[in-house]
This record gives C-alpha cells, sequence and structure tokens, in this order.
C-alpha cells in the first residue's frame, strides 16, 4: 500500500486519518500472465492502480490491436466502460505477473461524499486519463511512425512489458514495418 498512499500524496493534500480510510477501501488482486482483467462484453466496476507488472488493452481477439499499456504507478479504469456502465469494448490483459490495487466503483462514490479532498483526486484522475487520450489520438494523427515509437521508448521500462508485435499494433504498423523503422535507428 505504500506506493498507493505515495501516489495519492502526490496528487493530493490529504490527513493521515483520510488516506488511512481511503487506503482500507483498496483490496490486492494478483493476475498471472496473460490472464485477463476484463473480457470484451464485461462491465467494468472497479478503480485499480498498478503496484507491480503491467497490463495492455486490446482488442479483436483474431489480430490483436493493442490500444493501451498501463504500468507500475498509474491509476486507471476501463472509463468508457465504468462511467456509462455499458459493456466494454476492451479486453485488458497482463503482460507479465501484475499486482493491482483495486477499489470497487460504489465505494470510489462513497468516498468521494465523505473525503472532500478525495473529489480532488478523482477529478485529476479523470483529468489525466482525458489528457491521455487526447495526447494519444494527436501523436496518432499528427507524428510518423517512427516518431509515435520515439515517444513510446521515452517511458522508462516500457520496453520490458510490451512485445514487439505488441508494440507495433499500439503504433498502427506492421512488426515487419517496426523492425525497419528499429533497424534504421540504430
Amino acid at each position: 500500500m505504500h506506493q498507493l498512499k505515495s501516489f495519492i500524496k502526490s496528487q493530493i493534500i490529504l490527513g493521515d486519518l483520510d488516506l488511512e480510510a481511503i487506503v482500507s477501501q483498496f483490496s490486492t488482486k494478483t493476475l498471472s500472465k496473460g490472464q485477463l482483467l476484463l473480457r470484451r462484453g464485461q462491465i467494468a466496476n472497479q478503480y485499480y492502480f498498478v503496484n507491480s507488472g503491467a497490463l495492455r488493452f486490446f482488442y479483436d481477439e483474431d489480430a490483436p490491436l493493442t490500444a493501451w499499456v498501463v504500468m507500475p504507478n498509474e491509476f486507471f479504469a476501463e472509463i468508457s466502460s465504468l462511467s456509462p456502465q455499458r459493456p466494454t469494448r476492451f479486453n485488458i490483459e497482463a503482460v507479465e505477473t501484475t499486482e493491482l490495487l483495486y477499489i470497487e466503483k460504489a465505494e470510489m462514490e462513497l468516498l468521494y461524499q465523505q473525503i472532500p479532498a478525495w473529489q480532488e483526486f478523482g477529478r485529476k484522475l479523470w483529468e489525466g486519463m482525458a489528457i491521455r487520450m487526447i495526447d494519444e489520438i494527436i501523436r496518432f494523427q499528427t507524428l510518423t511512425a517512427e516518431e509515435r515509437y520515439l515517444e513510446f521508448i521515452k517511458k522508462p521500462g516500457v520496453m520490458q512489458y510490451v512485445s514487439v508485435k505488441q508494440l507495433a499494433s499500439y503504433l498502427g504498423i506492421t512488426p515487419n514495418a517496426l523492425s525497419r523503422i528499429r533497424k534504421n535507428l540504430r
């Protein structure tokens, strides 16, 4: 819980009693590599903090397309399912053994009512996810595949979490095109 507490304190000012009340609502879940956290068609009901490991959001089981990667010390939710309570379009898969801390949507909303600073945390969380999605869309529309690759690998340790095939699908290119990009950059 130490990482979660540090993450929360990096986002908002909160007293120790409120912080303890918040983290007491979280539970731990461990996923094995390849295990699904959420399957396409299910409805998301939890918020997650990645304590260790990583996950990828993907769709289309026949030719999986990686849409999102979440890594340690990231707080996330499948927001297109969670808020409107409709079936997700994604599968969320552990790319290695992954430890998550999670809180149920109902508990999160109860904490919003009880602890005013937690509302600020929730707002910052949603804003951060929205900004990340907007940035991803703009990068995809304005950068070349090589530029997107260079941006992606700037994230510390990211290459240990995704295969070349998954990275290529995330960048919107074939594995062969990614190999050419990597070769040209050497």
